[in-house]
């Protein structure tokens, strides 16, 4: 499945939108580079267009984003009358188009002070929506684009426009749940659901048994699908974790280092200092000292 991968913030935002009825015989137009990205949500019928050598049959209760940097154009008339939802988004920010899901990593910090910064700055993600997909909901997604459209009148008023982007990032969302779960893999979910536990009990000593029966799957299989979807072992995942929760403590209290340590899930505090060093490239203590002395 190709989807569209969004660098998050800034969120894309959300332009204009219609409804549109054509009888059998109509053909999509063809257009070179409109420059914004164009969903298309069919009701009735069937839509054919093809991009960049790519066909698409958007039948009722399907979607298609045309890209704003490509040529699309109907390869077929329409064979019935046909309906569909169109909008217009864009995005000031990153994007790409890829042909599978795949996770984004951070390089390791090399600068301890950027390391050491890293927690005051803000930090972008990557949010995956799909070019074509069958809808989950497609009445939800219809009736969203449908208040879209009608809050048009009245988006000169700033609270207006507040809200339509509001019920844009739901639309988002709600494209992004469509291809989640036609296309979650086995691994995927394992992964997630450790990880979820692995967050809820980060205080508690884990065993990978623990872990393993929380969650009914074997251990082995838990430490693979957690390298496949995150790139690391369950326990590197979770000193991981460990240590961004101690950066916080360090931060927002004034509690000792061995206390913060106990409290985030290390027995040893000599093993929380040489975790959170060979991670942040600096010490608990010096990252500490670094905010409270500028």
């Amino acid at each position: 499945m190709t989807l569209f991968q969004f660098i998050i913030p800034p969120l894309p935002h959300y332009m204009a939108s219609g409804f549109t009825i054509n009888a059998p015989g109509f053909r999509h137009p063809g257009r070179r580079r409109i420059e914004v990205f164009d969903l298309l949500v069919v009701t009735e019928g069937c839509l054919y267009i093809e991009e960049e050598e790519q066909r698409f049959e958007i039948e009722a209760g399907h979607s298609l984003i045309l890209r704003p940097d490509a040529y699309h154009h109907g390869w077929q008339p329409c064979k019935e009358q046909t309906c569909y939802h169109w909008l217009h988004f864009q995005t000031t920010g990153g994007w790409s188009i890829h042909d599978r899901s795949y996770s984004i990593h951070e390089p390791a910090e090399t600068d301890s002070s950027a390391a050491a910064a890293r927690i005051f700055t803000t930090q972008t993600f990557i949010k995956q929506v799909p070019q074509f997909t069958k809808l989950l909901q497609p009445a939800k997604v219809t009736e969203t684009i449908r208040q879209l459209t009608e809050l048009d009148r009245s988006n000169h008023r700033s609270s207006v426009s507040w809200k339509q982007q509001l019920l844009f990032q739901e639309l988002v969302e709600q494209l992004s749940a469509s291809y989640e779960m036609h296309n979650s893999s086995p691994a995927a979910l394992c992964a997630e659901q450790a990880a979820t536990y692995l967050r809820q009990h980060y205080r508690e000593a884990i065993t990978a048994k623990e872990l393993g029966e929380s969650i009914n799957f074997h251990p082995v299989y838990i430490a693979r699908c957690m390298q496949k979807v995150f790139s690391c072992s369950p326990i590197d995942y979770l000193t991981r974790f460990r240590i961004e929760r101690a950066k916080l403590l360090l931060l927002q209290t004034d509690q000792p280092v061995a206390r913060i340590a106990e409290e985030v899930g290390f027995s040893h505090p000599a093993y929380f200092a040489s975790s959170f060093t060979k991670h942040e490239g600096i010490s608990p203590r010096k990252y500490r000292q670094r905010f409270a002395h500028g």
